[in-house]
């Protein structure tokens, strides 16, 4: 700037009014400061500019995984909301209870953010206390985090929406395959899918059976064992809900290799429509992942040019999408 003031024969506050569009300069000096900025190769420091405002311009992701589709469709929805605000996009992986563990204990001594993006990541209460020592917007995006801002979906009530679709299909022996997460902490989704599955059944009178229920760790392997272990009952189920739709994956798995047609012999409903469920036919229950993130991503952004809205926390709707997998049970004998 002390450059361009003397080639111009300006004071440096003119360049910088100049150069940022500001009031008090004619618009031909204005001309020739941006003229000869772009003879040097000028250009503002996002840093220092940045430190003239007191922010930092950088807003942290932090997500258990990158590689699966749920994970990185949250984070296009994030990053896309946030084009254009002027901001750098941190991202950080945490896959290992020991990396999100460090990432919570450096994060509050480097305050190197304005504000932090949680994917559906369970974190302890003292490592939401450290959140909180940060003094920054936090947003949780697929889940809930306290009091802080969230945007989630209603658990209980898309897995309601499953089994009502089977019940109403005419089956009254309905499993479940639920999951067990790898995480030591508490994760919202396997108990609150489970109640509205048991919330489902108890609306439509139909006695719950414990051996219906089997949980198996979440992938598609968990849902090939689930189903085996399912059909290995006296009294296989004519129907079964699975937690998600990998897990559904692993259950066709399965029952192609049983020789079991689906949805003849048995129906199988999924949740969360994965970029797959359409090429495998599944019937599941859609959440909105990708507008999740957006919506996630829009809270930050508002928050941070002073305009906080008054709704912070956000449920989308979820909505059964039927296809080839589900169908009404065999009348004959079994």
């Amino acid at each position: 700037m002390t450059d361009l003031a003397e080639r111009a024969g300006v004071s440096i506050a003119t360049v910088s009014r100049a150069l940022s569009g500001s009031t008090g300069v004619s618009a031909t000096t204005r001309v020739r400061i941006r003229s000869l900025a772009d003879e040097l190769g000028y250009a503002v420091s996002p840093d220092a500019a940045r430190l003239a405002r007191g922010s930092t311009g950088r807003v942290a992701v932090v997500t258990p995984n990158l590689s699966h589709w749920f994970y990185s469709a949250m984070l296009d929805g994030i990053v896309t909301a946030l084009h254009g605000a002027d901001v750098d996009v941190l991202l950080y992986e945490v896959k290992a209870e020991r990396e999100r563990r460090r990432f919570f204990e450096e994060l509050p001594a480097r305050r190197q953010v304005d504000a932090v993006v949680l994917i559906a990541l369970p974190i302890s209460d003292d490592e939401r206390r450290r959140l909180d020592l940060m003094g920054v917007t936090a947003v949780m995006a697929g889940g809930t985090l306290g009091d802080h801002p969230h945007v989630r979906i209603d658990d209980v009530a898309m897995a309601r929406q499953a089994t009502q679709h089977l019940l109403l299909a005419g089956h009254r022996r309905v499993a479940m395959i639920g999951a067990v997460g790898t995480w030591s902490l508490e994760y919202g989704a396997p108990p609150d899918r489970l109640r509205g599955f048991s919330e489902a059944l108890a609306a439509a009178d139909v006695a719950a059976d414990d051996e219906l229920v089997v949980r198996t760790p979440w992938g598609t392997t968990g849902g090939a064992d689930g189903m085996a272990r399912l059909l290995s009952l006296d009294d296989p189920p004519t129907a079964v809900v699975a937690f998600s739709d990998e897990v559904a994956f692993g259950a066709l798995r399965t029952l192609r290799r049983s020789g079991i047609a689906v949805p003849h012999a048995l129906s199988l409903v999924g949740m969360d429509d994965h970029e797959l469920a359409d090429t495998m036919d599944l019937t599941t229950v859609r959440q909105p992942v990708t507008e999740q993130g957006h919506a996630a991503g829009e809270l930050v952004r508002r928050f941070l040019v002073g305009d906080a809205p008054a709704d912070v926390h956000l449920t989308l709707p979820t909505h059964l999408v039927a296809r080839g997998t589900t169908g009404p049970p065999l009348t004959a004998t079994r």
